[in-house]
This record gives structure tokens, C-alpha cells and sequence, in this order.
């Protein structure tokens, strides 16, 4: 069982607002990465929240997850993750870290991540795009109490560090996973990529009913 722990509490300090309540095709930023998660083989979703919290818990309200406050979320993106880490149950095998302001993750990249995270024998799955490691990233609930207690200062990172040998890299086709979206730009960025995939899908299926 595949448990996927969304970090959403930052500041969006470059952003100037809250970037996880951004327009963002018929819905929001968070609410269509929650969407991707929810559609996808990931189990159960846990969203962390901090900075306006209250916001996000009510844009995703009816939504089927489990909404996680990190009172300590200044400290960084690490005690978000310990946060999601803590509010996971037993029953999780495994754990599935993204990012709240990667709205370009879809429900077929994760479903392919998990898919090749279960044929591996590694216990640690990262995409890689061009040579570069994006996110999400899974690890095996193994590293648990690990994460717990290391890797202040460094993050997730210090895991990757630490277990090399542990590691599977996905090589994926989509830069996806390196996009996450920190400023005005970036933001404008992801959505100009949104409607180019949404016009190129509408355009395929109209195509297959034309020729159906």
C-alpha cells in the first residue's frame, strides 16, 4: 500500500501569495495535483499544511484525504514531511513525497512511478529527466524512523545521500518532475504547459471520434 504525503504549507514568499490557491485550468494548484493523486494507484493522500492552512483545507474540502497541519512549518520542508510521515497508518508499505506546487504531475507519471517502484527490489524510486532527479520520490516505510531522526538541515536529500545503493532511477519523458513553481514565472510557465496539453488531448480525441 502506497501512501502519497503533499507538502503544502510554504510561505509562497517569492510567489507574493498563497501560489497553491492559483488559477489553474478549471480548478486550483493544489486541488489538481490532489485530482492527479486521487485518480492515479496511490492508495491514500495526506496533504500537510501550515501557512493558511485554513485556505487549502477548505479549497479541498469533500476531497477523499486526510488533511495534516504542521504547526512547525517555518523550520522548513522536512517537518512537513515528518508531519505526513507521522500521520501515516501501519498499513502503508510505502510513501510517495510531492510536491504542492507541481501541478504538472499527472495520474499517468505516478501510476508509472508506483508501477515501477513495485517491480524493483530498491527501496528507494527517484524520476530522473535529462539526467537530473525531480519529484516525486517513494520510498519504502522501512526508511521511516530514519527520516524521523536524520537529515536535519539537508532534507530528503540526506536519505538519497546516505542509501545510493538503495536507489532506482526512473528515467521518465517528461520534465515534469523538475518543474516545481516558485515565482510569478514559473507559475505563468505551468499554466501556458496546462492549456498546450489540454489543447493537444482535445484535439487527439476529436481526431479518434472523427475517424471512429
Amino acid at each position: 500500500m502506497i501512501c502519497a504525503i503533499v507538502l503544502a504549507a510554504g510561505e509562497s514568499r517569492r510567489m507574493g501569495s498563497q501560489k497553491l490557491l492559483l488559477p489553474f485550468g478549471a480548478t486550483t494548484v493544489i486541488a489538481h495535483i490532489v485530482d492527479q493523486l486521487t485518480r492515479s494507484a496511490v492508495d491514500e493522500v495526506y496533504v500537510v499544511v501550515g501557512h493558511e492552512g485554513y485556505r487549502i483545507e477548505e479549497e479541498l474540502a469533500g476531497q477523499p484525504l486526510t488533511i495534516v497541519t504542521n504547526p512547525s512549518y517555518k523550520s522548513g520542508m522536512l517537518s512537513s514531511v515528518r508531519r505526513g510521515l507521522d500521520a501515516l497508518p501501519e498499513r502503508c508499505d510505502a510513501a510517495m513525497v510531492a510536491l504542492g506546487d507541481q501541478p504538472s504531475i499527472t495520474a499517468d507519471l505516478v501510476d508509472e512511478m508506483i508501477g515501477a517502484f513495485d517491480s524493483t527490489d530498491k527501496g528507494i524510486l527517484v524520476p530522473i529527466y535529462c539526467g537530473k532527479r525531480g519529484h516525486p520520490i517513494v520510498f519504502s516505510a522501512s526508511y521511516r524512523e530514519e527520516i524521523l531522526t536524520h537529515y536535519d538541515g539537508v532534507g530528503l536529500r540526506g536519505l538519497l545521500e546516505a542509501h545510493p545503493e538503495d536507489i532506482s532511477e526512473l528515467n521518465v519523458a517528461t520534465p515534469s518532475v523538475l518543474a516545481d513553481m516558485d515565482s510569478p514565472n514559473d507559475y505563468r510557465r505551468e499554466v501556458t504547459s496546462h492549456e498546450e496539453r489540454t489543447h493537444e488531448k482535445r484535439a487527439k480525441e476529436s481526431e479518434q471520434n472523427d475517424t471512429g
